[in-house]
C-alpha cells in the first residue's frame, strides 16, 4: 500500500510551524527510516499518516495501488485509517488500555472486526514474535516500560495492517530485544508490508532499512538509499545525527568507501 505526502504544512495551535511543505512518496513494501534531531517534525509527519493530525495545507493519501482505493486522510477517521496504518507510539503508556496483555493485543484486531478465531491466532502469533507469551495474562503495568513497549508492538502486529509505523521502537530495549525487533522488521519486509520507523538508533537504520529520510526544521533535507545518505557526514552533522559506527570507523581509517555492513567493511579493507 502506497503513501503520498504532497506539500504538507502543519502548525500547532501554539504557533509552532512543525511541517513546511513536506512531500514524500513511499511505495508499497518499502522500508523507510526517518531520522533527525528532536523537533525536526518526524513524529508530526507520521501522525498525519493515520489521521491523528490533518494537514493545514497539502494532502496525505494512503493507498491507490492495485485494488486499494486512495484515501485522503482528510476524508477518513482515525478508526478507518487504522485498518491500513498501524502505529506504535514512542510512549507505550499513551497506547495501553486493557487490564491484561492478551486483551491489549486483541483490542485492535477486535475493533477491526476480525473473526474471533483469527483474533486468537493473531494475538498468539504476535506475542510469540515479541517474546511475551508467558506474560499474556499479566496486567500491562506489572511489566517494565521496555516490555510495555513490546506489548504495543504486538498490538499493532496483530492488526496485520499493510503499513506499520514504529516511533523509536528500540529506545530502552536491551540487545536481545533490539535483535528481536530487527527480526520483526525483516519479517514485515518479507511479507511485503510497508514499514516506517522514526529513530535515533542509526546503527539499527543501517542494518534494517534501505531508504533514509533526513528531516530538520519541518523539512526534508535528504531522501535516498541508506548507503548514500548515511555516509553524508556533513549533512548529518547539521541535524546532530552521528553516522553509523562502521562509517565513522571507515572514515577514521581513511578508507575510500564507508560501508554499512561488516562484510562491506571487509571487502573495502581487502581492496
Amino acid at each position: 500500500m502506497t503513501i503520498a505526502v504532497e506539500e504538507v504544512e502543519f502548525t500547532y495551535p501554539g504557533g509552532a510551524n512543525a511541517l513546511r511543505g513536506v512531500s514524500l512518496r513511499i511505495g508499497s513494501g518499502e522500508a523507510v527510516a526517518i531520522i533527525g534531531e528532536n523537533g525536526a517534525g518526524k513524529t508530526t509527519l507520521v501522525k498525519h499518516l493515520n489521521g491523528l493530525l490533518k494537514p493545514d495545507k497539502g494532502a496525505v493519501v494512503i493507498g491507490g495501488n492495485g485494488n486499494d482505493a486512495p484515501w485522503n486522510t482528510r476524508d477518513h477517521s482515525v478508526a478507518q485509517l487504522a485498518a491500513r496504518v498501524g502505529f506504535v507510539f514512542q510512549n507505550p503508556d499513551d497506547q495501553i488500555l486493557e487490564r491484561t496483555v492478551r486483551a491489549e493485543v486483541a483490542f485492535g484486531p477486535r475493533n477491526l472486526g476480525m473473526p474471533e478465531a483469527e483474533i486468537n491466532a493473531a494475538v498468539q502469533s504476535s506475542l510469540e514474535q515479541v517474546g511475551l507469551t508467558d506474560a499474556a495474562d499479566n496486567h500491562p503495568y506489572d511489566l517494565l516500560a521496555p516490555q510495555r513497549k513490546l506489548i504495543t508492538l504486538a498490538s499493532v502486529l496483530a492488526m496485520r495492517t499493510p503499513i506499520v509505523i514504529f516511533d523509536e521502537p528500540t529506545m530502552g530495549q536491551d540487545a536481545r530485544s533490539v535483535a528481536r525487533i530487527g527480526e520483526i522488521v525483516k519479517d514485515l519486509k518479507s511479507a511485503g508490508r510497508t514499514v516506517l520507523i522514526i529513530t535515533h538508533d542509526i546503527d539499527f537504520c543501517a542494518d534494517h532499512f534501505e531508504r533514509i529520510v533526513v528531516m530538520a526544521d519541518g523539512r526534508v533535507l535528504a531522501d535516498g538509499a541508506a548507503e548514500q545518505v548515511l555516509t553524508r557526514t556533513e549533512l548529518l552533522a547539521t541535524t546532530n545525527v552521528e553516522p553509523p559506527q562502521l562509517v565513522r570507523l571507515a572514515q577514521a581509517l581513511g578508507l575510500p568507501h564507508a560501508p554499512l555492513t561488516i562484510d562491506g567493511l571487509v571487502v573495502t579493507l581487502l581492496q
